[in-house]
């Protein structure tokens, strides 16, 4: 009898792995929520051990973070290529802020906002969650300023606007409004807002 040969496992580079952990993690999310997903689940699926998953995030709230932090990157890759291709002026601003905003909450489906109450579940992913958000704001701070009468915006309306860009990215992603709907209103709250500034 003559044995088969088996043809032997490529091994995948540390960032392969990372790569193929992060993407069955939003797998386990998509299609079982948030609250399945812990480091043993994830080894089990994505096929490899205990150990190879500590050894990328260590904690749960390690990997929660790693997600969060490659939906920001994706997030603020979208939306820089959106504002070199649009117009400079307060309607096309906040019309890609907008837009940017709800179709990166859809596009990652209704994950976001689970990883997003899991991040306010511990303070070290509060303080992650935190840091995003306000580097988030800034950006809109700086792309939203020319167009204020005071030259600035205060931060109690752009923390209003995420608020408001977390709410209305949720109830589309719920089908509660249409993407559309999202995206409009909040492009007029970012209006409305920068309008106050004078």
């Amino acid at each position: 009898m003559q044995t088969k040969k088996t043809e032997p496992r490529s091994r995948l580079t540390r960032e392969e792995r990372y790569r193929q952990l992060i993407h069955v993690a939003w797998q386990i999310i998509g299609e079982e929520g948030t609250e399945a997903l812990t480091l043993g689940r994830l080894s089990e699926r994505a096929g490899v051990t205990k150990p190879v998953v500590y050894d990328h995030f260590v904690t749960r709230s390690g990997l929660l973070a790693a997600l969060y932090r490659e939906y920001d990157i994706r997030q603020t890759a979208v939306m820089d290529k959106a504002l070199d291709a649009s117009s400079p002026t307060l309607a096309g601003r906040a019309e890609v802020i907008a837009a940017s905003y709800v179709d990166c909450v859809l596009l990652q489906g209704r994950e976001i906002p689970g990883i997003i109450a899991a991040l306010a579940g511990s303070p070290e992913l509060e303080k992650i969650k935190r840091e995003y958000d306000t580097a988030f704001i800034e950006k809109c701070r700086a792309l939203l300023a020319p167009f204020a009468d005071a030259g600035s915006i205060k931060s109690a309306g752009l923390w209003a606007m995420l608020g408001a860009a977390e709410a209305l990215s949720y109830a589309a992603t719920t089908g509660d409004i249409s993407p559309q709907q999202a995206k409009d209103e909040l492009c007029e709250t970012i209006k409305a807002m920068v309008a106050r500034n004078k």
